[in-house]
């Protein structure tokens, strides 16, 4: 008799999440098994923020797994591209949602998620790391550098990781740029407004940081790996005058800046998502540039089509990994290409190009089905 259980590599949002709907589906819960190589404390603590959309922030609400206290909202997007014309705006009131999406630490998210699986009473094993795992016709033989081995109908990898530390995919893109990461306090901001503003050297964001401080914000600056390693060693003062020069007035001066770290960016993903008795889903099927906040979002879109698929047709392998692959293929190449695109667009120094982006940003603005199309897009994926 072959093995009914799920065995989900990776505990972080993008597993536990899709743990949680299979409950919800009425998964037995002693058929579900997490693994991650990280220390549940180790996850809680982590101080990277990150964007959500409205559409995650409802699921994760309706899996008791939202940081609701900590959650700053942003109502407004404001884009635009250093020393050029054109920019857009996309408002949380053209769409008749309280807010457009969400800012949250991580640590916040997964100590949601660890206490919604601890809540239910799931197997979650940590630290304990997937070493091979080979399909068979009736199960997946799991080799642990952890653990005993195990067997399982399905193993579905979530496993994140950044782009520097990861074997390379199918489609792989080294954008040659490092984002520096941080907080920063302004002298004038603007309530639940963030910022995407396209630079020379690559996108700057600053997104609302805290619910009840609005002069905290979220700074990812990306910009060349030489630019990174050197801002990385400036005094505050310093760092904060070039960051002025790069982003401009318009939240003021920047007053402080808190911890910063870098990473490097890049584009690495599977062409195919679904193979017998084996999925990848999040940052094991695609690690995205940053730019729209997109990686996490559709991670999550991922989870919830994959849970609907194997509560249906759980006794069907080939059934599964069809329809998972076709059910993902357009909200992916359009998110991929979506994320992949704006910062090598944006990024250019022709000044054909430049004039073009400035007209689009423009004709965004002055057209709303338009603008409505890239926002829903941000928002919820396709579907």
């Amino acid at each position: 008799m072959s093995s009914r259980r799920v065995l989900i590599s990776g505990a972080g949002p993008v597993g536990s999440a899709l743990a949680l709907l299979l409950t919800e589906g009425g998964t037995p819960r002693d058929a579900l098994t997490l693994i991650d190589a990280r220390a549940a404390a180790d996850a809680e603590s982590d101080p990277r923020l990150i964007a959500l959309s409205e559409a995650s922030r409802g699921l994760l609400e309706r899996l008791g797994a939202w940081p609701m206290d900590s959650a700053a909202p942003i109502q407004t997007i404001h884009v635009s591209q250093r020393g050029r014309f054109g920019r857009t705006l996309i408002e949380r009131s053209d769409y008749d949602l309280a807010a457009l999406g969400y800012v949250v630490r991580y640590g916040e998210l997964a100590r949601a998620m660890n206490g919604a699986t601890a809540k239910l009473g799931l197997d979650v094993r940590r630290p304990a790391r997937l070493l091979h795992c080979e399909a068979l016709s009736g199960e997946v033989q799991v080799t642990l550098a952890d653990g005993p081995d195990l067997d399982a109908a399905y193993v579905v990898h979530a496993e994140g990781g950044l782009f520097e530390r990861q074997s390379p995919l199918s489609i792989r893109r080294d954008y040659r740029q490092t984002a520096i990461t941080g907080v920063v306090r302004v002298a004038h901001p603007r309530v639940a407004t963030a910022f995407e503003r396209f630079t020379e050297e690559g996108p700057l964001a600053l997104l609302p940081a805290h619910r009840s401080d609005p002069s905290q914000y979220a700074l990812v600056w990306c910009c060349t790996p030489e630019a990174a390693l050197r801002r990385s060693g400036l005094d505050e003062a310093r760092f904060l005058e070039e960051l002025h020069a790069g982003f401009g007035d318009r939240l003021g001066r920047f007053l402080g800046v808190g911890e910063r770290a870098t990473f490097a960016l890049g584009l690495n993903a599977r062409e195919d998502v679904a193979r017998f008795r084996e999925f990848a889903i999040g940052n094991a099927a695609q690690t995205l540039h940053p730019v729209a906040g997109q990686g996490l979002n559709l991670g999550l879109r991922d989870a919830f089509i994959l849970a609907g698929l194997l509560v249906e047709h759980l006794d069907a392998p080939l059934t599964c990994m069809q329809r998972f692959g076709a059910a993902r293929r357009l909200d992916r190449t359009a998110t991929l290409n979506l994320t992949d695109l704006l910062p090598r667009v944006f990024a250019s120094k022709l000044l054909p190009v430049a004039a073009l982006r400035g007209a689009a940003l423009a004709f965004l603005d002055l057209v709303g089905p338009a603008r409505h199309v890239l926002a829903r897009q941000m928002m919820q994926g396709q579907r």
